[in-house]
């Protein structure tokens, strides 16, 4: 699964996606190191001009038709090998596709009776993007609540010790055809679904801080000595 990721280095985001946005939000990004569910975060999708946009959206997904805005709670991940049937998510595949930048995620392992947090990140990139669906619900008070979930798949040999899951990264390659919304055929979106290589990952154990979502600081991602 995907629990908990950073952001760091915004300017990145900005220099690689060409992005538009309100000057509210634009003007005021920071820094995040303990990304949760139910948090807002940065989310990149693509409108009907074709342009890419930064925008907030709470983890969790909310489906457009649920009566019950507490369903996000639970639907923090989606399965890659489910995503194009399960009914909350083919149609958001077809055209709600979205990216969500970060420096890296935490996973924990498992050791006995303890879980370990564990950092994970690319060897030669700041920034790269997960794999995401996002839906847009009508709110009792007219209001757009805005929620997205981020997909799953198994993972590679630098996971495999640490969690039986990780989150999809999108090659940067394949990003612009992974919001492209004129592509819609399900087997060639899976096929962007790729697992990354494991030669250009790292990871490493960092300090139980990072359990409490609260905590936000850059000591959460160093080494745990």
């Amino acid at each position: 699964m995907c629990g908990r990721f950073v952001l760091e280095d915004i300017d990145v985001v900005f220099t690689r996606f060409r992005l538009s946005g309100s000057e509210d939000l634009l003007g005021n990004i920071k820094p995040c190191y303990n990304i949760a569910p139910s948090h807002y975060a940065y989310v990149i999708s693509r409108n009907a001009r074709q342009e890419n946009r930064l925008e907030m959206m709470k983890w969790g997904l909310v489906p457009s038709w649920s009566k019950d805005p507490k369903i996000g709670n639970r639907m923090i991940n989606a399965r890659v090998e489910t995503v194009a049937t399960k009914p909350s998510f083919k149609n958001l595949l077809k055209k709600n596709r979205c990216l969500v930048p970060c420096s890296g995620f935490y996973e924990w392992k498992t050791i006995g009776t303890k879980k370990i947090p564990y950092y994970i990140g690319l060897k030669d990139s700041k920034i790269f993007c997960l794999a995401g669906l996002y839906d847009i619900r009508k709110e009792g008070d007219g209001k757009d609540l805005k929620t997205f979930i981020i997909i799953t798949t198994q993972p590679n040999n630098t996971l495999k010790p640490i969690h039986n899951r990780m989150p999809v990264i999108i090659h940067q390659e394949l990003e612009d055809q992974w919001l492209n919304t004129k592509l819609q055929n399900h087997d060639s979106v899976k096929q962007l679904l790729r697992p990354y290589p494991d030669d250009n990952m790292m990871s490493y154990a960092v300090s139980n801080e990072v359990n409490n979502p609260e905590n936000d600081s850059p000591q959460l991602i160093e080494l745990m000595r």
